[in-house]
């Protein structure tokens, strides 16, 4: 018998609302096991081309750990230390920067910043705060980061934890999809689909957009001289995956830093503003286009959006969860909207009912069915007296044979 809608969509929400209690009650304790998945995820499509290039499934494995871990022990001997060192001279140097700027907008520009006025109070206190404070606010940060993902989890657990699932990867979607409910399964593959297809659409796409332009943003700004150059160029890299955040934040803080840097020499502030320029004409009429796509989905309203309410309510692990329940959450959405068109909701008329089996009535000639009941009599009376004339026979042979055992 067929599960009525109602009690599948009862069963669906208590198994929606489960993962959101797991998420929320083992968040830190599960973490590392959502970092491994989500590499796994990332790193399968490099698998399965080392496989059809003829290694099997536990050497494509072996070589992309360790191809992995060589790029990561690079980056984190190379890379980390760079960006903490700039960052935090960074964080120093702000508040000479802004008290700088300050003293050029009132010896220039005197009816906009005003004596005791609130803006250049403000900008003042700013400066004052984070000379004396910044020490505090990076520690804190590095804190909350390390209270959040430990040294043992990114160094252990999750290398061990996305080594396992992709080695069984192809396996445990196979088992999953042996599992789905057989009525569903060919819309939830439908979807899964749609949701693969967005998530690596902008997860991988994005990722090597971030790659391209953190190249290109901090050599650049290397190359001309720019003070804390290639952290500036990896942040406005980082923050690209929101259209014009990045070049916005990343290009006004390269600006700042180069007008304080370079005031005497104006030509090289021009550089600056033509190396976020080009950067920014590259991502827009080829990167993006090209390599991230408009098929993804994810809207960066959206994005940001989950960011904020998966964070708000499950901390780290929120923000970690939030591209891929964004993208599933907007697959899902599309899905509902796709349903509703087709529904007597929107359409304002009603589902007509199932045709009936149809009775099949053959039509004979006036008298047919009389002529074939006659015919049916006629044929059972001439059975029926043939059984008695059978009888009849049988009854007078039995009566002149001789008894049994007389001669």
């Amino acid at each position: 018998m067929r599960i009525p809608v109602q009690k599948q969509l009862k069963w669906w929400g208590i198994a929606a609302a489960v993962l959101l209690a797991v998420m929320w009650l083992l968040g830190q304790a599960i973490l590392p096991f959502i970092l491994g998945a989500g590499v796994a995820y990332l790193l399968d499509p490099v698998a399965d081309r080392l496989e059809r290039a003829g290694l099997s499934r536990l050497m494509s494995v072996v070589v992309i750990t360790v191809g992995a871990v060589l790029i990561f022990a690079a980056v984190i001997l190379l890379v980390v230390p760079v960006l903490i060192r700039q960052a935090a001279a960074l964080i120093e140097t702000a508040p000479q920067m802004i008290e700088q700027g300050r003293a050029f907008l009132s010896a220039r520009f005197p009816d906009l910043l005003p004596a005791g006025g609130t803006l250049g109070t403000a900008l003042t206190d700013l400066g004052r705060a984070m000379g004396e404070h910044w020490s505090n606010i990076a520690q804190t940060v590095l804190s909350s980061v390390g209270g959040a993902i430990s040294a043992i989890a990114i160094l252990v657990i999750v290398p061990v934890v996305a080594f396992y699932l992709l080695l069984d990867w192809d396996r445990m979607v196979a088992k999953i999809d042996s599992l789905l409910p057989r009525e569903h399964a060919p819309v939830l593959r439908r979807l899964s689909r749609e949701i693969d297809r967005a998530l690596s659409g902008f997860v991988r796409g994005q990722g090597l957009v971030i790659l391209i332009l953190g190249t290109w943003y901090s050599i650049a700004l290397m190359l001309v001289g720019l003070p804390f150059g290639f952290f500036i160029g990896m942040m406005a890299a980082i923050l690209s995956f929101i259209p014009y955040v990045g070049v916005l934040i990343g290009g006004a803080t390269a600006i700042g830093v180069a007008l304080f840097s370079f005031w005497s020499d104006p030509v090289w502030i021009g550089a600056v503003i033509a190396i976020f320029a080009a950067g920014q004409v590259v991502e827009g009429n080829y990167l993006q286009p090209k390599i991230v796509g408009g098929h993804v989905g994810l809207h960066p309203v959206w994005l940001l959006l989950a960011l904020s309410v998966f964070g708000s309510l499950f901390g780290f692990v929120g923000m970690v969860a939030a591209v891929p329940l964004a993208a599933g959450l907007g697959v899902l959405a599309r899905f509902a909207i796709e349903m509703y068109r087709e529904s007597a909701l929107y359409t304002g008329q009603g589902v007509p009912a199932q045709a009936e089996t149809p009775l099949l009535v053959e039509i004979a000639p006036r008298g047919t069915v009389a002529a074939e009941l006659r015919k049916a009599r006629q044929d059972a009376d001439r059975t029926l007296a043939a059984v008695h004339d059978e009888a009849r026979l049988t009854g007078t042979q039995s009566a002149g044979a001789p008894p049994p055992g007389r001669d």
